[in-house]
């Protein structure tokens, strides 16, 4: 999966340059245009959607106030998602401390502001077990993504969900290309090898 913003100029940039000008207004249209696509990398690297709201501030945020230090020498868009990085894993580091002693089910509902998130049915074709099944195997599959090592988590949320390019994810994990599809290729390995295993108790 390639996107649009891997080419090209980054479109990004004016609104960049008049924050810095001081237009403040001119940041919320990067809030706008990014926080759900940040929102979804923190959570997959936190496996927490309240952790991965606040992990999305924070970054904004960070971001925000070190603007001054952003040269353009890579995109606003992998710059920020480099912010989101860190932060995740350094929220996740610290979950999983506090978390150590604490019994963790895979039938546990993921609680959001709002209630448990669920995933929409395109139309009402689906049976209740149906239902109950894809959201059990979005559970698993959740689960599996947070059971891998950090660096193994990073790669597979960038290329496998993000789809960034592999010279976006050296620039963000500052690793060298190499080591980043050296990674991904452990790190399917261990998704898979995972996957089979949960999924076969479905």
């Amino acid at each position: 999966m390639k996107r649009e913003e891997q080419s090209g100029p980054d479109e990004d940039m004016s609104i960049v340059v008049s924050v810095k000008k001081g237009s403040v207004d001119e940041f919320e249209k990067l809030v706008e245009k990014y926080q759900k696509r940040m929102l979804n990398i923190a959570y997959r690297m936190t496996g927490s959607y309240e952790d991965a709201c606040e992990v999305v501030q924070d970054a904004f945020l960070s971001a925000y106030r070190n603007l001054a230090a952003f040269k353009g020498m890579s995109r606003f868009s992998t710059w920020l998602c480099s912010i989101v990085i860190n932060l995740s894993k350094n929220r996740k580091q610290q979950i999983t401390t506090a978390q150590h002693h604490e019994q963790y089910s895979l039938d546990d509902p993921v609680e959001a502001d709002g209630g448990s998130i669920s995933r929409e049915v395109p139309s009402g074709e689906a049976t209740i077990v149906e239902k109950l099944e894809k959201e059990e195997t979005r559970k698993r599959v959740q689960d599996c993504i947070g059971r891998l090592e950090k660096e193994f988590r990073e790669v597979i949320v960038l290329r496998d969900i993000q789809g960034f390019a592999y010279g976006e994810m050296a620039g963000m994990l500052d690793i060298a290309e190499g080591t980043v599809k050296s990674r991904l290729f452990r790190a399917r390995d261990a998704l898979k090898d995972c996957l089979k295993k949960v999924l076969g108790e479905l």
